[in-house]
């Protein structure tokens, strides 16, 4: 599998992680687009929020919770963040493993900008 994500949970590409137990793995984003701009994913590989199944809804719930520990560990729970997943290419994903951009360390724009 030519995945960098799993290539990263492998230990094969090195990353500044920030958060990890037996299912999920947080680390910071090398293109940080926010003072703090964390990648959360799954240990187990899910190339998008579409091949999600029953099975996974535990594993999802992880992600959350990791997000909101991790929040808090940075300093920026209080002021707030931003959870973001995108989802194929209109979605504006580019590696497809599933995972959750948290923002945060400044206030943050809108969502979209305007067409």
């Amino acid at each position: 599998m030519d995945c960098i994500f799993c290539k990263i949970i492998e230990g094969a590409i090195p990353s500044k992680k920030v958060f990890e137990n037996e299912r999920v793995l947080a680390f910071q984003d090398i293109q940080p687009a926010a003072p703090v701009h964390i990648l959360i994913i799954p240990k187990k590989h899910i190339p998008t929020m579409n091949d999600i199944e029953a099975e996974d809804t535990e594993l999802i719930g992880e992600l959350f919770a990791a997000a909101r520990q991790i929040a808090k560990e940075q300093g920026i729970a209080e002021a707030g963040y931003r959870l973001i997943n995108n989802v194929n290419s209109d979605g504006g994903q580019v590696v497809y493993h599933l995972h959750i951009h948290l923002l945060g360390g400044q206030k943050l724009g809108p969502l979209l900008a305007t067409v």
